[in-house]
């Protein structure tokens, strides 16, 4: 029989913090932990395997209904992945237009600070860009 152990030992072997684990209990992403005697909860492997899953997809930067939906596609085994394959290339799509953004940002920053002369901060270039929109080079 598996032994069962309690949500201070899940939260250390998950690296997750105890309020996290209930609140996923709470939303239904983690199916609800049984109870002791003594009202404690009581979790086993099927919870540490299903609470590494959400993290390793939150570490990835999948929503917490993707997750749901991935979830309750991988508790169908016998079913084609297609689905799955459709919610990883939309987020793939949505973090790659997330690194486009930033890129952007990058440049824009590097300009701003490559055109700043260092003087006094009435003729600072960084300040002046970050108060008239219209100077930055995305807004053109």
């Amino acid at each position: 029989m598996a032994q069962d152990f309690m949500i201070g030992e899940l939260a250390k072997r998950t690296d997750t913090k105890v309020q996290t684990i209930r609140y996923y209990e709470e939303i239904g992403v983690m199916p609800k932990a049984i109870r002791a005697a003594n009202n404690r909860r009581l979790y086993n492997e099927i919870h540490l395997e299903r609470l590494t899953f959400i993290r390793h997809s939150r570490e990835l930067g999948f929503s917490l209904d993707d997750i749901r939906n991935l979830l309750e596609l991988s508790d169908q085994p016998d079913r084609p992945c297609e689905e799955v394959d459709a919610i990883a290339r939309g987020h793939l799509k949505e973090v790659e237009r997330k690194i486009a953004a930033l890129q952007v940002m990058q440049a824009e920053l590097k300009r701003m600070i490559t055109n700043c002369s260092g003087g006094a901060i009435s003729d600072c270039r960084i300040i002046k860009v970050l108060a008239d929109h219209s100077l930055c080079q995305s807004h053109k």
